[in-house]
């Protein structure tokens, strides 16, 4: 396959991508471009083309991120990214992990973020965030640990025998973590 006939059948789809990221028409297109040119020069390598579609899609996202560092940006977790809205009277599941993954420290909400939301890889999340893919899939455990014990002190859940939680969401009032 050539460069031209990926960029015929794939450009709409990463300029789509790119710009649900960047949320910046101009910047998207040079991120586009900068994506094409590691494809061209690169294409070569690509030994089963089976799997040129997450080939590319991976060169795309690691621009993403060369561009974000470029502007010394960290992508934070912001707190409309995790609000919900319901109704005033219930008490659900989502006001528990709200006010849980607000309280979660930053080292801990943000490779979580990146991994389990976002859909990056964890060696990604390693590389953006600058640290060793140990200490990366060390805080995504840990977050999710912490997750998980908020859960059980917030909504009273329990961990059943296969390690999974279980129980039903207590009175707010009852709350720890959404009072």
């Amino acid at each position: 396959m050539t460069t031209k006939q990926v960029w015929t059948k794939y450009a709409s789809d990463l300029r789509n991508f790119i710009l649900g990221k960047v949320k910046n028409t101009t910047v998207t297109e040079d991120i586009l471009q900068d994506t094409f040119i590691k494809i061209h020069t690169k294409l070569h390598t690509l030994k089963d083309i089976t799997k040129l579609k997450p080939w590319i899609f991976s060169i795309a996202r690691n621009s993403i991120m060369d561009y974000f560092k470029s502007i010394n940006r960290v992508y934070e977790f912001t707190n409309s990214e995790t609000e919900t809205y319901i109704e005033e009277n219930s008490h659900t599941e989502k006001d528990c992990l709200r006010g849980i993954l607000q309280n979660l420290p930053k080292k801990y909400r943000n490779p979580l973020f990146l991994s389990d939301i976002k859909g990056l890889k964890q060696q990604e999340v390693a590389n953006y965030l600058n640290q060793s893919l140990p200490t990366t899939k060390s805080h995504i455990q840990r977050a999710r640990k912490l997750i998980a014990q908020g859960f059980m002190d917030c909504c009273g859940y329990v961990l059943n025998e296969e390690g999974k939680l279980v129980g039903e969401v207590q009175d707010k009032d009852d709350c720890k973590v959404c009072n």
